[in-house]
């Protein structure tokens, strides 16, 4: 497989099924159903986008979002209006994960059936794992929609036998953004 190029690129246009708090749903899960949109996220901002294969796993619990959050103060002292994390999990997942990470600063985007990984090119499979098909590990900086710059782990392959974490960790994207 060929690593997808992604700067020069805009981000894919696609829905994302998200559940937000709504005390006027009553119950003990006063969650509803709300549609985002790629250009509601991206639309007007600079953000910083974090993708990685799973929630509740290993390398991404314990170092990739953990990461960003605690650098999310500095990224936004660099002019980065949010912080996204991607991961091709349903937003009950990535919700669950979210509250177990303590996470308040990072959002995150569930893209539960893989559209917008797919759309940028870096969606793999991970049958090797049990996980079928995953976001490959990358980092990117998106100004209104445009892919400024990507940092894409090496070794871009279906069934990837390791987890490439070099590049697209949160001081990688501090000394590129310290940099421009």
């Amino acid at each position: 497989m060929n690593t997808p190029t992604l700067e020069g690129k805009r981000v894919p246009s696609v829905t994302f099924k998200t559940r937000v708090r709504d005390e006027s749903v009553g119950g003990s899960n006063p969650y509803r159903w709300e549609d985002i949109s790629s250009d509601q996220l991206f639309r007007g901002k600079k953000v910083v986008v974090f993708s990685l294969p799973g929630a509740f796993t290993p390398t991404c619990s314990s170092a990739h979002l953990p990461g960003y959050e605690a650098a999310y103060d500095e990224l936004s002292s660099l002019g980065v209006d949010e912080v996204y994390c991607i991961s091709v999990n349903d937003v009950f997942v990535m919700n669950q994960w979210g509250k177990a990470q303590g996470v308040s600063k990072v959002k995150l985007i569930p893209d539960g059936s893989g559209l917008f990984t797919k759309g940028l090119g870096m969606l793999v499979k991970k049958d090797n794992l049990g996980f079928g098909e995953r976001s490959w590990r990358y980092s990117m900086y998106v100004e209104d929609g445009a892919i400024k710059k990507a940092f894409i782990e090496p070794g871009f392959i279906d069934d990837c036998p390791t987890d490439p974490f070099e590049v697209s960790d949160a001081e990688t994207m501090l000394e590129y953004l310290k940099s421009k």
